[in-house]
């Protein structure tokens, strides 16, 4: 039998716009235009604001290709700030715990939020309490969806958008339940990736209401447990591992594409640490450790410089997730496959042997107290870093956060202040 409002629903607080809404936060002048946020070295577009979508301005377009509309059409345009956006998702996130006990993050701008009770009963209420809080505090906009399960809350979120509503509530049992879900594309559902998209609509599956349709058996065989899942939610029925634990990550990249190429060996090793660090501090977050790291470095598919990728590891025992000990690492393994003659363009830092600090392996190895002396350490550093902003403390072999920009750091031509985590770019209001 589907779920109701009296076994308990989820509530899907998504940001609009995210990324867009956060760089117009501070500029009010901004408002009703046109808003892009571009990736890693300005080069693709990855945000985008309702007024930049109705211009029909692509998600993914490279920067270049699209200048000239950009230009036309006076759209703002904003190298990504993840700094900011971290910081924003925080707070928005805060805001949503003080008035939900079950508050689960699933990505920098969603959260499932778990309504029992008198929150259940009550849940329109309880969405447009949240949604009017966070905007107020945070400045934020949020789109609410409420279902009783988070497969048909993450449809229900997805109405809200479009319909301009901000909350809508997805019932099994309302009138319209079955054309809601006729209306919503199959590759549109939670849990349904473009390949397997794919696959249904070649069984003539197209819509979610269709796949809910199918037969236990044929979606047993056919799409696993984990489609088995998505199918019982999409028909209003708990998932049968709704309650399981989130599998452990099993490895951690942090990889970037370079500013500019380059040639020098100490910009290489310098980029591989500053990875390394990012990679650790991933980590610690996670309450993980590593049993290995990783790093590669490559030269650029394109153009007729000499291709060279290569790759080389180095284990870390006891496992940690102590940044000197995986920066050593990291370093040691760059330098043994780097070669002269290459100009590279990419370089990356893969950990592995991942498990969690509080059920590692136990090693004859380890030292307790050098381990007790890291752990305060490297809480201090992210103490810090957490405060003033990310890379105000480093290690040295990661290059240092203050002067000349090195090669391998990122282009960032359009970077907004990082208003809410330096001092020294806060934002100032004059009378």
């Amino acid at each position: 039998m589907p779920c109701t409002s009296s076994s308990g629903l989820w509530l899907l607080a998504d940001c609009n716009n995210f990324y867009a809404s956060c760089e117009r936060l501070f500029r009010p002048d901004l408002a009703g235009r046109p808003v892009v946020v571009l990736s890693n070295n300005d080069g693709c577009v990855i945000a985008r604001s309702a007024e930049a979508k109705r211009l029909g301005i692509p998600m993914g377009a490279a920067e270049f290709k699209i200048r000239a509309l950009l230009e036309r059409t006076r759209t703002a345009v904003f190298s990504s700030n993840f700094a900011l956006y971290g910081d924003l998702s925080d707070r928005v996130m805060q805001t949503l715990e003080s008035l939900f006990q079950d508050v689960r993050q699933y990505s920098i701008d969603e959260a499932f939020c778990r309504l029992q009770g008198p929150e259940a009963l009550q849940a329109w209420e309880a969405a447009d309490m949240a949604r009017r809080r966070v905007l107020r505090w945070t400045g934020i906009p949020v789109s609410m969806g409420i279902a009783c399960t988070r497969t048909l809350a993450k449809a229900a979120n997805r109405i809200a958008k479009q319909s301009g509503a901000g909350i809508f509530r997805l019932d099994p049992d309302a009138p319209d339940f079955q054309a809601r879900l006729e209306g919503l594309a199959v590759e549109d559902v939670w849990g349904i990736g473009r390949r397997l998209a794919a696959r249904l609509q070649a069984y003539g599956i197209a819509s979610a209401w269709t796949l809910s349709q199918q037969s236990d058996l044929w979606v047993r065989r056919h799409l696993g447990m984990p489609g088995w899942d998505t199918v019982l939610e999409l028909r209003g029925m708990a998932a049968s591992r709704e309650g399981e634990a989130r599998a452990l990550r099993q490895t951690l990249v942090v990889s970037r594409s370079f500013g500019r190429k380059t040639e020098l060996k100490r910009d290489v090793l310098e980029a591989v640490c500053a990875f390394a660090e990012r990679a650790c501090e991933k980590l610690r977050a996670e309450g993980l450790l590593a049993g290995g790291v990783s790093a590669s470095l490559r030269t650029s598919f394109f153009g007729d410089d000499p291709a060279y990728a290569g790759c080389a590891s180095r284990s870390l025992v006891p496992a940690t997730a102590d940044t000197g000990a995986v920066v050593r690492a990291a370093s040691e393994a760059a330098a043994g496959t780097w070669r002269p003659g290459y100009r590279y363009a990419k370089a990356g830092v893969l950990l592995y042997g991942i498990e969690p600090a509080g059920r590692r392996q136990l090693s004859l190895l380890a030292d307790p107290a050098a381990e007790a002396k890291s752990a305060r350490l490297m809480q201090a550093l992210d103490a810090v870093n957490a405060r003033y902003g990310r890379r105000t403390l480093v290690y040295a072999a990661s290059g240092l956060p203050a002067g000349a920009k090195a090669a391998w750091q990122m282009k960032q031509a359009r970077l907004s202040p990082a208003s809410t985590t330096r001092w020294d770019e806060l934002a100032s209001a004059k009378a």
